[in-house]
């Protein structure tokens, strides 16, 4: 037996985690007025725009969360699922793989039932969703530690962490609940940091810790904003500094109770996670102001196809006669016309140079 505390599951006063509100303060007010901000623009856009775009960040929370437990899935296989669980045509065209349609499954109850408190049964279902064919491993019930203790190792058998034994998990996950479910208590925002650290300590599960623990931190964040719909991913900007991210937990883990430093952590990869969304919404409402504004004036399909291109950012490279028919598809003089018509209703302006080297850029407005 160790004589001395290594990690915090181990200290006297564990699960009394505490931290410094003040130097977490300007920082929280920043973050929920980003939530406020991104909600109040998502709800200023049609259906199908806020569709595509929670379409686009479950599609990416669901890969990254994957990736940053070494699984790689496929984006495209992931959209498709993602868009027929949510009802949407759109990218519905893969067949189902039962693994990737249970992760996104566990992806959107956790957030679409925000109301709903975690239970056993419930983190159950989720483990149950996230390995549905798992020879060799336990699940949908707390692990017994029958392959030994619960530890998170690296290279030449380094342990990062060693999780508090399976004798425990009934406490351990009873204490859980009762704080995670509470409201009122704690600020939103840090409730999910809180959350997530403190299930990752309790480590209950053999396998899914990592995806089930920032599903809860969504969850939580949910919670915070009161809606069911996602337009950011923390799992991407985990996944992006993913070094970082285990070298706060592990730090954190074999700290003292005060946890301030890894909720700073966890709110500047929030703030990091809306900056990003806010710059790709930038996008969005550009191509929603456009359409609004010349939707009427566009005559045919292939114009919209290329014009979507262009408000996208997905066009590489000048537009030019040439590959405008290559990619709608048609003749040079179709391709011109289509362009010429633009260019009279003020849509495209044609840039300096003649010639072969004849380019076109979109009017900005």
């Amino acid at each position: 037996m160790r004589s001395i505390a290594v990690y915090i599951h181990e200290l006297p006063d564990w699960p009394k985690l505490e931290w410094n509100s003040a130097a977490l303060l300007e920082s929280a007010s920043r973050l929920r007025l980003k939530q406020g901000s991104l909600l109040g623009r998502m709800q200023s856009l049609g259906f199908p725009e806020r569709d595509e775009t929670e379409l686009q960040t479950l599609t990416q929370d669901v890969v990254k969360s994957s990736e940053i437990e070494g699984e790689i899935l496929k984006p495209d296989r992931v959209r498709s699922s993602v868009a027929r669980q949510l009802g949407l045509d759109a990218a519905a065209i893969h067949p189902r793989d039962r693994r990737i349609d249970g992760v996104v499954e566990m992806t959107l109850e956790a957030t679409r039932n925000y109301r709903d408190p975690l239970t056993p049964e419930r983190l159950f279902r989720w483990h149950r969703s996230l390995f549905p064919a798992a020879p060799g491993i336990q699940v949908g019930a707390w692990r017994d530690d029958a392959k030994g203790p619960m530890r998170v190792v690296s290279g030449r058998h380094v342990v990062h962490f060693e999780a508090p034994p399976a004798g425990r998990l009934e406490a351990e996950m009873d204490a859980f609940f009762e704080s995670v479910n509470r409201t009122g208590d704690v600020d939103p925002l840090l409730k999910a940091g809180v959350a997530h650290l403190w299930f990752l300590t309790v480590h209950p599960f053999e396998d899914g810790n990592g995806r089930i623990g920032r599903a809860i931190a969504d969850w939580a964040l949910a919670r915070s904003e009161g809606s069911a719909r996602r337009y950011y991913s923390l799992s991407a900007q985990i996944r992006r500094d993913r070094a970082g991210y285990y070298e706060i937990l592990e730090r954190t883990q074999k700290g003292g109770l005060d946890i301030t430093e890894w909720l700073r952590w966890f709110l500047d990869c929030m703030d990091r996670a809306l900056s990003e969304t806010e710059a790709s919404l930038a996008v969005v409402l550009r191509r929603d102001r456009f359409w609004k504004q010349h939707g009427p004036a566009i005559g045919n399909d292939r114009q919209r196809k290329i014009l979507n291109l262009l408000l996208s950012g997905g066009f590489e490279g000048k537009l030019t006669t040439s590959k405008w028919a290559a990619l709608a598809k048609c003749s040079q003089d179709s391709a011109g016309r289509d362009i010429q018509a633009l260019v009279a209703k003020g849509i495209l302006i044609q840039n300096p140079g003649r010639g072969r080297s004849t380019s076109y850029s979109l009017v900005e407005s």
